[in-house]
């Protein structure tokens, strides 16, 4: 019974010892979008986006994760590799923001209590949500709805990062969105007054893409005392 007791303060005090770590920073990189309008290559930023993050490591392979991002968003059939989509001569241009929450998981162990300096792949998905302006297309011009609205997406996220700079840890990633809306290019207006101004596939959604650079700042100390793995 007592080596029992000692197991499980020891798996206590381990897993304490990682839910005090924090990470916050910073995401910059670029978005681009897939959708009924412009070009279909999957990854290719070709606006700016900016945002923070914050991060909770739970243990050396799993943290929570929270997001805000906000991106220039638009795409041009003059630069499609489609035909059609070049003789159509569509264009968008907008702005979206997006809140985004889930899990990362590591490849290898990322122990930020070890002090080594450590490099590894991740992996990040969850739920996100975002808000973006509404637009239908009249007479091939970009028009207004005057409405903004809200939709969700699932992130799928694969990066790489390290601790090499000493208490800050830098990430590369590139991560899909996959939307439960065809409305954020204009293609499929959400209002059923629009809906003659439909065109493109109505039956596949929207997709956007970040690519780009995270820099967090880890801080927080093992409360417990328990003697650390070597």
């Amino acid at each position: 019974m007592r080596q029992a007791t000692i197991l499980i303060i020891s798996l206590l005090c381990l897993q304490l010892s990682y839910s005090q770590i924090h990470e916050i920073g910073i995401y910059a990189g670029g978005s681009n979008l897939i959708t009924d309008i412009g070009s279909t290559k999957y990854i290719n930023p070709d606006n700016l986006a900016l945002g923070l993050i914050y991060k909770l490591n739970m243990s050396p392979r799993h943290s929570w994760r929270l997001s805000v991002i906000y991106a220039d968003i638009d795409a041009y059939d003059s630069k499609s590799e489609d035909p059609r989509r070049i003789q159509r001569d569509y264009s968008f241009d907008s702005n979206l923001l997006e809140i985004s929450g889930g899990m990362e998981f590591t490849f290898i162990d990322f122990d930020l209590h070890s002090g080594l300096p450590m490099v590894t792949p991740y992996l990040y998905s969850g739920i996100s949500a975002f808000r973006y302006d509404e637009y239908y297309y009249f007479a091939g011009n970009q028009t207004s709805a005057n409405k903004k609205s809200w939709s969700f997406g699932i992130p799928m996220t694969l990066g790489i990062k390290t601790n090499i700079l000493g208490s800050f840890v830098i990430g590369v990633e590139v991560g899909a969105r996959y939307t439960f809306t065809d409305a954020l290019d204009g293609s499929n207006p959400d209002d059923a007054a629009l809906k003659q101004y439909r065109f493109g596939n109505i039956n596949n959604n929207d997709w956007y893409m970040f690519s780009g650079i995270t820099l967090t700042y880890t801080f927080g100390e093992n409360p417990c005392y328990c003697e650390r793995s070597k």
